[in-house]
Formats: C-alpha cells, structure tokens, sequence
C-alpha cells in the first residue's frame, strides 16, 4: 500500500512539473532558512558549554548607584578575590584577571600582538581548559605562559614549544609550560590567546600590587566557581555587602554578585540592578522569523493543492466509486506532500551548505552541518515529516471531502467560499513579509541616524600605536619629534584611552557650589600636549593643552556633558577639585562619541599627565597618501623600538566596530526578509499561473467581445493587488508595536516615519504585480480561438 502511495505519488509529480518544482524549491528554500536559523540558535544557545564547569562559574560584578540611577560593571577591586578565597567556603576556586589586551610575543625572529590576560593559577582548572601539552598546573610558575594551539604553532613552527623562553613586550621572559586547544568561537574567551600568571602581574607593574589594599580602585576582573552544591543567589546574598563593609561611606553604595556563566552571553544586559536582556532577544526573534519563513513555504504548498484541486476532483471521485476510504486517500495525499518535503529536505541541505560561507560572513559564525552527528539527522528527518504533515494536511482532509456523485455527475463546484483559505493564506504570507521590509528598513535607518551623530572629532588620516614596551616609552619624545619633521605627519599626541574608548571613570571630584549629596562620576583620559589639535577637537570655549604653559599639569578640559552636569556657565578659569588638589579649566570641547553612539555622551575630563598615558595617536598629512606616510611611520618606529611589531590601528575602522552588532542583525534581517519575499512571490506565481489557466475560456471570450490587454491584466491582478492591501494594514500595527519597543532600547535613536511603512507597502505592492503580471499579460495575449475551438 505505501509503496502504491509514494508511486501515484511521483507520477503526479512529474506531470504538473511546474507546479512540482515550485512547491520543491519554495519548502526546500523555507527549510534551508530555518535550518540556518536552527544552527545559529544552537551556537548561541551553546555558548560557553565547552567548558565542564559552565554551571558553576560566574564573574563577580557589582552594582554601584550614582545619582540614584543604578549601574552594573564587571569592574571590580583587586584585594575583594583575596577576601572571598579566604571567608568564603562556598568557592572552590576564585580568581583575578587583568582585561584582555594586546602584548608582544617575540621568540628569535618570530614577534607578532596578541591578545591575552593576565589571571589566577586556577583558571586553566577552573575552566578546564584541554591541555595539547604540559600541565593545567603551568600557571603556578610566577615566570611561566600558556599558550593556545594556534600562537605556540605561530611561534615555534614544529619545535616543542615546552620550557621554551618567550620574550613578553620585549621586557619580560617567560617560560612556555602549557599549550592547550584553541577554545571555539562560541565562548566569551575566545579572543584570548594565552594566559600569564597574575603573580608576574603584580611583579611588572608596581601599580596593581599597590591595588591589593585598594578597595576603590574599579580595575580588574575576578571570576569563581562555586562549590558542587551552592547556590548562585544565595552566595550572591551573602557577599552582597562585603566591598561596603570595608567603606561604610562609599556613596555609590556597591552591591556585589554573580553573574553565572550560562547568563553571560545571552543575558547581558542589566537596568536598575536587573537583568533585561541581551541576545537571548535576538535568539528569539529570529526563532519567531524562522517558523515564519518556514509557515510561507508550507502555505504555497496548500495554496497550489487546494487551487488545483479542481484538476484531481475527478480523480477522487473514482477512487471513492471504486472503493477507496477517506483514510486510503487522506493518505495517498501525504505521502505526495511528504514526498515533496523529503525531496525538499534534500535540496535545503545543498543549499544550507552553499549559503554557509555568505550566512557565517554576515553573521559571524563559524557554523557548519554535523554531518556526523546522528541527533541532527534525526532531528532534521523528523522536522522533514512534520513539515510535510503541516503543509499536506490542509489538501489531504479537504481533497478526500468530495463527493463522489457530484463530481462524477460533473455537477460538483467549489462553491462561491472555496477559495476564502487560499486568499486567508496569501494575507498571511504578505503580512509577514511586509512586516520583516518594515523592520529592516528601520534597523538600517536607526544604524544611519547614528553613523551620522557628530562624534566631536575627526577621524580621517588618523592611526594609534600602544606603547607595549618600555623601549618606546623611553623613546616618545625623540619619535615624536622625528615624525613630525618626516613632512608625512600633522600632529602626534599620546592619551590613557584611544579616541574611540574610554578605559577610566573616576569620583572624588568637587567644585565650589556642588551639591554634597551628589556623588560625580565622570570619564577621566590622561593626555599630552597637542591633543585636541590631533584629535580635531571641536572648541567652544578655551584653548588646548600646551607644552608652553607650565600650569597646564593642573588643568582640564572639559566635553559639554561635563560642563553642562557641573551647571555654571563660563566654567573656563574655574576651580575644580580632585581627591583634594586643584585644577583649573582651561578648555571646553565638543561631546566625543568615546564610547556607545546610541548613548548620550558620558560627561569626561580630560587632564594634562602624559606620564599616565600609554597610547600615541598620530595625524597623517594630508598631502602624502596614507601608504607612503605608513612606511615612513614603520621606518621611524622600528629605529626607537626594534623589537617590537609595527601594529597600528585605523581611528576610522575603530569607531566603525562600534555599529558592527546593529549592522549585522540588519544584514541577518534583510537576508531572511528577501528570502521571505522569494518564497510568497514565487506560491504568488504559482497561483496566478493556475487562476490564469482557470478563466482561460473567460480571457477567449472577453478578448472576442473587445477587451485589451490592459483590461484583461487588471482583471487578474486586482484580486492580488487586494490581498495585499489588506496585507498591508495589517501588517502596519505589528511592524510599529515591535519596531517601536525595538527603537526604545536606545537613548540616543531615530523616530519611526510614515514614509517607511508607506515605502514598505508600495514596494511589496509592485513586487506583487511584477509577480502576476507575467502570467495576467501571457494569458491576455493568448490567441482566444486556441481556448474556445472546443466550445
């Protein structure tokens, strides 16, 4: 009997071949789309899951309150791992870590930047790290590093790497006693590619040993994981007052927590001290877009069996004549829709697999078919059946319901109604797809609105060094002074951030009519002379640090956001206080787009310290190309620093990283929005080709009696053209309820304008009768005698 079914089965596949190929190509495209979804989700899902440990480490973080709004930050003080190893038994491990930056490696002629941390011995334990070679116990030497897979093949080619000497910014040996497997993408570690003991952290900078009696100073990391049986919130409890009890008068008031490990990638968002969301936001959406894209292929599926059902009545009717069930029948059509699906399914794998390359470019990823993976079969076949089901249910139940004698007697219509679901159906397939048009249209303005926010300075022709070594610190000055008489620079600055962070917040400021129960927080970057003029600081008020102005190591300058919380006009000539000493303002500048450009500008000071700062920033002269004035740089560099690689960054580029996540989900969004577009139009096709063949003898018949071409298009576009209207007021409230909530989460973002909803709708419109309107204009010039020779 099955076998029976799947052979009608093919045989009615290869005689509507057109049809055929349409419902094949529209699931398989639906499929593919929620298997790329499907993967996507996975890796996000699974994030972090590689290490063993994952539901017992957290990062201890805090909230601090500042003008009774209340932040969240991963930065904390040094001496509070100290306490919890040593008061709290709840910990197995606890342990400290610098962020993650850039450090030379060099080993003989072989010197490269990578980025790495400083961190506690127990963090290769804790985070069960796979050791290629060497111990999980490397870390224990104060002079040691570990090194990942692909850094130690970088540096030592073939050579074992173990016990070897590496050169550490070109100041520090340490002994390689560890390489381990390169962690995958999907973890919040990834970019770290190798680890060095906090201990020789406190023995090359002098500062962070100092950090251990300082429990104000926000600057570092700590991680942990709990003992087998505690309790995240429960241990949260308990050490959510121990930072205060040091400072009982600290008025940021810290609470300090964990933030488990399995929240910190996709619920990393927090507002007020809770957690509001993060990824997990996106995870859903394109969840929600995927069982969507998926629902239109099943959609044309029913749409083009119920049209044609017509054509198969007659063949239902002697089915039942001779015999046949309701259930024979209600199974023979199945099995030709899971047929379809099978044959859908197969072509979506060749189709995911193509798209990979372009999909893991827009998105990110590194994702690929488990083809050895027998759950992904197993799921994907039984994804196949359901699919199958769903979009041959509708045709099986409705085309076993004839009645024979009606449709043999040749007297069975399908009625005035029948047709209701399939115009039901093609509502939904529109409102979808003009909905996803809306909310792409709108990610991509809200990115414009922001990329086209004055950021205060100028990013053209500028570069940034880090001064790694000690050799190029020493050398500043001399560089300096050579680069600018190279002709191929403007101007050289070095600061304690890039132009396109801000690494430092700092209290303890107080002016002369502060308000004493507001505790100011403002961004702090330490800078030397000429900043303003290399950076293209926009002045309103005052001047630029000067090397001929003594006075100027007491002295700031302030961005409007600063001037505008301190509330005085005409602060320049003011005193401002900080931690007891005296400064005056010298300058007020032009908010800088330092840090998010969705956010309102952080109020920021910057102060004249050059000895604080570690990155030099350098303006190429306009009048040399950029290639020519990078090799004179690298010349210049490599005479005061010849042991370190000549790596520099492009302020441009920097500042353009900071829309990458918005761009992307744009970029995600208009993928599957065409992709959603593709399938409707192409189950539009298909149903106007057989609305066309059914009024084939009413086109003869209208063409004989006079009408023209245009009349007979409008004819068999405007039901069409209907649909989506209607299509469209639907669609309308929907895409502005969500978009709106979507826009809501920015302080700083566009307004939703009635052009985008009306351009969504004019465009899905002229898609529609772009659609149509081969088959309308190919059935109006048909010669009316080759349709009415049999009347």
């Amino acid at each position: 009997m099955l076998r029976n079914y799947f052979k009608v089965a093919i045989r009615a596949l290869l005689k509507n071949k057109a049809y055929s190929l349409i419902n094949i190509v529209g699931l398989a495209t639906g499929m593919a789309v929620t298997l790329l979804i499907g993967l996507w989700i996975w890796d996000e899902l699974t994030f972090d899951r590689y290490h063993k440990n994952y539901d017992r480490i957290a990062q201890v973080m805090q909230h601090q309150t500042w003008d009774g709004r209340k932040g969240t930050q991963t930065a904390v003080p040094v001496p509070l791992h100290l306490e919890l190893r040593a008061k709290y038994p709840d910990f197995k491990y606890v342990v400290p870590s610098s962020w993650t930056f850039d450090h030379i490696l060099a080993y003989k002629d072989n010197k490269f930047t990578k980025k790495g941390n400083y961190i506690g011995a127990d963090a290769p334990t804790m985070f069960s790290l796979h050791m290629v070679k060497g111990s999980l116990q490397g870390l224990r030497d104060p002079h040691s590093i570990l090194l990942n897979e692909s850094v130690a093949k970088a540096l030592f080619g073939e050579e074992d790497p173990i016990n070897k000497i590496v050169k550490c910014d070109n100041q520090t040996e340490v002994k390689v006693t560890g390489v381990y497997e390169d962690l995958p993408a999907n973890t919040e570690l990834a970019d770290v590619s190798y680890l060095l003991p906090w201990e020789l952290y406190l023995t090359v900078e002098p500062w962070v040993k100092r950090s251990e009696q300082e429990w104000n100073n926000n600057s570092f990391q700590t991680y942990a994981m709990l003992q087998p049986n505690a309790d995240f919130d429960q241990v949260s409890a308990k050490i959510k007052y121990m930072k205060l009890r040091h400072d009982p008068k600290d008025a940021a008031k810290p609470e300090i927590f964990l933030h488990p490990m399995s929240k910190w990638h996709l619920y990393s968002e927090f507002k007020e001290g809770v957690i509001t969301g993060g990824r997990i936001e996106f995870v859903w959406l394109f969840g929600i877009i995927g069982a969507f894209v998926l629902l239109l292929a099943c959609i044309n599926f029913m749409n083009l069996s119920t049209a044609r059902s017509e054509k198969r009545a007659k063949e239902v009717g002697i089915r039942k004549a001779i015999g046949s069930l309701r259930p024979q029948l209600i199974g023979q059509f199945l099995s030709e829709s899971l047929l379809v699906a099978l044959l859908a399914f197969i072509l979506s794998i060749f189709l995911v697999e193509s798209s990979l390359p372009l999909f893991n470019d827009l998105a990110s990823k590194h994702l690929s078919i488990p083809w050895s993976n027998p759950i992904f079969w197993l799921i994907g076949l039984s994804f196949t059946f359901f699919t199958g089901f769903i979009a041959g249910s509708y045709p099986a139940f409705y085309l076993s319901s004839f009645e024979p004698v009606k449709v043999l007697k040749g007297t069975f219509r399908v009625g005035r109604y029948a047709s209701l679901p399939r115009k039901v159906l093609v509502v939904i397939q529109f409102t979808v797809s003009v909905t996803l048009i809306i909310g792409t249209i709108i990610v991509f303005r809200q990115i414009q609105f922001a990329k086209n926010r004055p950021i205060g300075f100028s990013r053209d022709g500028l570069i940034t060094l880090t001064m790694n070594t000690e050799d190029i610190r020493k050398n500043y000055e001399t560089f300096r002074t050579e680069l600018l008489g190279s002709g191929v620079v403007a101007s050289v600055t070095k600061s304690s951030s890039p132009i396109t962070d801000l690494y430092s917040n700092q209290i303890g400021f107080d002016w002369k009519g502060k308000d004493p129960n507001k505790q100011a927080l403002f961004g702090i970057v330490a800078v030397s002379s000429g900043y303003g003029k290399t950076m293209g600081l926009q002045f309103t008020a005052g001047r630029d640090f000067s090397d001929a102005f003594a006075t100027d190591s007491s002295a700031f300058l302030l961005n409007e956001a600063a001037a505008a919380y301190i509330g005085k006009k005409n602060l320049v000539g003011e005193t401002i206080k900080w931690n007891g000493k005296d400064y005056t303002v010298v300058g007020i500048i032009k908010n800088v787009m330092m840090t998010s450009p969705y956010k309102a500008a952080m109020p920021t000071i910057f102060t004249f310290n050059p000895s604080w700062s570690g990155i030099i920033t350098i303006r190429i002269s306009p009048t040399v190309s950029t290639t020519q004035a990078l090799s004179q740089i690298e010349e210049i560099y490599k005479k005061h620093d010849r042991n370190a690689p000549f790596d520099y960054k492009f302020s441009s580029e920097e500042y353009a990283r900071k829309f990458a996540s918005e761009e992307r989900v744009g970029k995600l969004a208009t993928f599957f929005a065409c992709l959603a577009i593709f399938i409707s139009c192409l189950g539009l096709f298909g149903l106007a080709s057989f609305v066309a063949e059914q009024r084939i003898k009413e086109i003869g018949v209208r063409k004989v009696l006079g009408a023209s071409v245009f009349n007979l298009w409008g004819m068999l576009s405007k039901d069409f053209v209907w649909l989506v209207l209607i299509s469209f007021g639907l669609s309308v409230p929907i895409a502005y309820f969500f978009m709106n909530n979507w826009l809501a989460r920015y302080e700083y973002h566009s307004e939703l304008s009635w052009w985008v909803f009306a351009a969504a709708g004019l465009g899905a419109l002229l898609i529609t009768l772009a659609t149509v309107s081969y088959q309308a204009i190919n059935a109006a010039l048909m010669n009316p005698v080759r349709s009415l020779k049999s009347e």
